[in-house]
């Protein structure tokens, strides 16, 4: 009877819609009590060696829960599961909830960046050569000066870079009163590297589907082929790349362009003749209906003196324009280290002209004209995106200051 009200009195303060179930079991408690009651009551009658023991109460069971689609095997009191689809379930800690996971670029081979590196040291010996032999047992005087203008000045670096780094050399000594040959070779190669840092930016992929690139450079500079190998870079970042073929003056350009499109496995937009503007315009709409990520367009070669030659460069930026609205994103113009000064006449028109955001310099290695960089980052400091050191796919490299210091003075 008392185990009747107990029981009555629970159901009693459970809420009145709760379901039947619970009164079910209640009756099954029931029960079970009246059973225990006539057992205990037997027990009671028999003599006291038979007496029955009781049983141990049984363990009470886990309660049954859904399977989840994926277990955890750790405490979940500082973590929580995501509200996501079943294949994107993650669990990521309360402090964090709304960050996503960024996975870094990979590390760059360490075997490959060596070889670079032994590469353009030995591209750029014969400049390194002359000013690296000053130092070699030198007195810290005027003599020393004097060498280190001459051999600046035969680099190419030009009046104005040459002079900037002399006279901060100079104030750098004096300063840090520094009296040994090594100690002022240091010293030089921190402030080349302060002077060329300007010149060091990357390439940004991703900010426009289709990337449009215009390529510019004047006859011989090795545009075409500088072309194919950034083809190539660019796919090692997984980009979707399509060329147009828009140098239709120079013979056997186009067909040029053609041999590095099947080299990459990429696609070449040509016309056998016509205008250049009409295909790179074609180009930069194929571009966009195959949702290409960049598109490089190839344009004929043109000297900055050739006034109505560099008009049709114009016309084909605008002609882009046209096709795509904010395009072209980057124009780029090519340069033979090998030319010296010249190179720099070059970048004043063509930024003249275009407004030129970046540059490749090719031909670095075997000439003595390395210096050129230095008077770029003076005169005119357009970003400098890679450098060329050689005929092969992997000698075009982005550029940085601090290796190029290194293969200049080391």
């Amino acid at each position: 009877m008392f185990s009747f009200f107990k029981k009555f009195k629970k159901s009693a303060d459970a809420p009145l819609d709760a379901p039947q179930e619970e009164s079910v079991e209640a009756a099954e408690d029931e029960e079970i009590s009246d059973a225990e009651l006539e057992r205990q009551a037997l027990a009671a009658e028999a003599p006291s060696s038979e007496v029955a023991q009781p049983e141990a109460p049984a363990e009470p069971s886990a309660p049954v829960v859904p399977a989840s689609p994926v277990e955890p095997e750790t405490d979940h009191s500082k973590e929580y599961w995501q509200g996501r689809t079943q294949s994107q379930w993650a669990r990521v800690p309360e402090t964090d909830q709304a960050s996503e996971e960024i996975v870094p670029p990979p590390e760059p081979d360490p075997v490959a960046k060596k070889s670079w590196i032994s590469r353009l040291r030995h591209g750029l010996s014969k400049t390194s050569s002359n000013l690296t032999g000053i130092f070699v047992s030198a007195k810290i005087d005027e003599d020393l000066y004097e060498e280190l203008e001459t051999a600046l000045l035969m680099s190419d670096a030009g009046v104005d870079a040459t002079e900037f780094l002399l006279e901060s050399l100079r104030e750098k000594v004096r300063a840090e009163r520094l009296t040994d040959a090594s100690q002022v070779k240091a010293a030089l190669r921190e402030l080349l590297i302060d002077l060329l840092r300007p010149l060091e930016k990357s390439l940004m992929l991703g900010r426009a589907q289709p990337l449009v690139m215009m390529i510019a450079g004047v006859n011989g500079v090795g545009k075409t082929t500088s072309i194919g190998k950034l083809a190539k870079h660019l796919q090692r970042f997984n980009q979707s790349v399509l060329l147009a073929a828009g140098d239709t003056f120079r013979a056997a350009a186009r067909e040029q362009l053609t041999v590095w499109g099947e080299r990459n496995n990429v696609t070449v937009i040509a016309q056998e003749s016509g205008d250049a503007a009409a295909v790179i315009y074609d180009a930069v709409g194929a571009a966009r209906a195959r949702k290409i990520d960049v598109m490089m367009a190839d344009t004929a070669g043109r000297l900055p003196t050739q006034l109505h030659l560099m008009e049709e460069l114009r016309k084909v930026r605008r002609v882009i324009a046209k096709a795509m609205p904010d395009a072209p994103h980057e124009v780029l113009l090519v340069i033979d280290a090998n030319t010296g000064q010249n190179a720099l006449a070059q970048v004043k028109a063509f930024d003249d002209a275009l407004g030129l955001t970046g540059l490749v310099v090719t031909k670095l290695d075997g000439t003595a004209k390395g210096g050129i960089l230095a008077a770029i980052a003076r005169q005119r400091p357009v970003p400098v995106y890679f450098i060329g050191v050689g005929e092969k796919v992997e000698d075009l490299q982005p550029f940085s200051a601090e290796e190029f210091a290194d293969a200049l003075l080391g």
